[in-house]
């Protein structure tokens, strides 16, 4: 029988609303002073959040960023992927510059695991579709899509068996068999060279059986006391009258059904995941808020309709590429740049039933004299408004834009409307007004503090 709840609950969701990188870890790091309990609730370590607080940078990968609020809670859901030891990594790093960890950090039983050899697998598909010439999608190599392959298969190995090594031990057989067997054969790895951090695990071309298994069995020491059924944790909070904050990783157009396919990831990055990967009802899910750019980035391979050269110097794409200091947290690749994209922006409001936006790095164009918003595409010598679903489709897009005029004053730390430039402010406007989706926040600076507050997510 379920307890009455104690006071009202509220619950946000943040998601990305472009190809991810769009500085959500500081907008959730920024909520979590509302918040009680912060949820991952899909990706894996291909995901990463950069937040500067007083000035001091910390990466986060697979920990969700209200870890660094004391007191708060933090939940990975079964909807992730698990890199045991990339998450051991993050959490002995945190724990180095003072962070607790381990007594509210919860990870669902649910979650299937990365392994080496899902890693193994990705790479060289990469490395296969160099050699045949073909495009690569420019996944990171990290196993998240093979891990994700298994998972829907059936036959993934999950965080709770970690607790049954000789199950554990049947079950890894069993998968190793088939992978190694795709290793050797169609994906030719003994012709691969494989970097040291893979090399541990290789013997004669193949993944061995007893690296990976005694790897498991020394993390699952330190992974299962924070082991949980989240699902059930998660309900219990709102019943009590906690908030709670669904941090979404990449970004809609990374989404395997609603992005720009299959140049996406593996997983589904709109809110409405956010029940599935997090085991609660969609009715949990009060707010949901879009952080997107003031202008567009995307890393990796596939269509940008957008895309300005960013290479040379002095073009407002090398512009927004330095001083927007875009190299992936994860990666560190460099981020591709262009302009606005309100036809991608009205498709990412569309699946994701947006509640308001937070547009992020608006600080990023001071300085430019004239700005571009794209408001639609010709395709196929027709006018349409709204991304087409597909990368075929998005290759074709030609951008149509409306030019509009920049501002010389900064915008950096801006924390009220009235502090920014004439201008900038007629640009939010502009982006309210074309894609249909009011502007609750501004981020002007990559810090917590630096943030213009027009419509509280707990609140609205």
């Amino acid at each position: 029988m379920q307890t009455k709840k104690a006071t009202p609950s509220r619950h946000v969701v943040v998601v990305g609303t472009q190809w991810g990188d769009e500085g959500k870890g500081k907008l959730v790091d920024w909520l979590t002073e509302t918040a009680t309990g912060v949820v991952r609730f899909q990706g894996g370590h291909n995901a990463g959040h950069t937040l500067v607080i007083n000035g001091k940078k910390t990466a986060l990968h697979l920990i969700p960023s209200g870890i660094m609020r004391p007191g708060v809670k933090c939940y990975i859901g079964n909807g992730v992927v698990l890199s045991v030891g990339k998450l051991l990594e993050e959490i002995e790093g945190l724990e180095r510059a003072g962070v607790v960890v381990r007594d509210r950090l919860f990870v669902s039983e649910a979650c299937p695991l990365i392994l080496p050899f899902h890693v193994t697998i990705d790479m060289a598909r990469e490395a296969a579709k160099e050699r045949s010439g073909s495009a690569k999608i420019g996944t990171t190599g990290r196993g998240i899509g093979p891990a994700y392959e298994d998972k829907i298969a059936r036959r993934a190995l999950r965080v709770q068996d970690l607790r049954f090594p000789e199950r554990f031990a049947a079950k890894l057989s069993e998968l190793l068999a088939l992978h190694n067997h795709v290793l050797t054969t169609y994906l030719q790895g003994q012709q691969i060279e494989w970097p040291d951090s893979v090399k541990p695990y290789m013997v004669d071309g193949e993944v061995s059986f007893d690296a990976v298994y005694n790897e498991a069995m020394a993390h699952a020491q330190q992974l299962l006391p924070m082991v949980a059924d989240v699902s059930k944790a998660l309900n219990e909070a709102h019943l009590a009258g906690a908030n709670l904050l669904f941090e979404g990783a990449q970004g809609t157009l990374l989404d395997i059904d609603h992005g720009t396919y299959p140049f996406v990831t593996s997983s589904n990055c709109v809110a409405g995941n956010a029940a599935a990967g997090a085991g609660v009802g969609p009715g949990l899910l009060h707010y949901v808020l879009g952080i997107t750019k003031a202008y567009c980035t995307r890393v990796g391979g596939g269509p940008f309709p957008t895309e300005l050269d960013w290479e040379t110097e002095g073009t407002p794409g090398w512009h927004m590429s330095t001083v927007g200091a875009e190299r992936g947290t994860t990666t560190g690749r460099s981020r591709r740049c262009g302009w606005f994209d309100a036809a991608l922006l009205k498709r990412s409001a569309q699946v994701n039933g947006l509640s308001g936006l937070c547009i992020t790095k608006l600080d990023v164009l001071d300085g430019l004299s004239e700005l571009q918003l794209c408001i639609g595409y010709e395709l196929d010598g027709e006018r349409i408004d709204l991304l087409p679903m597909g990368a075929d489709e998005i290759e074709r897009c030609k951008p149509i834009y409306e030019t509009m005029p920049g501002w010389d004053t900064s915008t950096v730390g801006a924390t009220q409307m009235d502090q920014l430039p004439a201008n900038a402010v007629a640009y939010l406007r502009r982006i309210e007004a074309v894609t249909g989706v009011p502007i609750h926040m501004v981020s002007t600076s990559p810090d917590r503090d630096h943030t213009i507050l027009l419509n509280h997510p707990y609140q609205a």
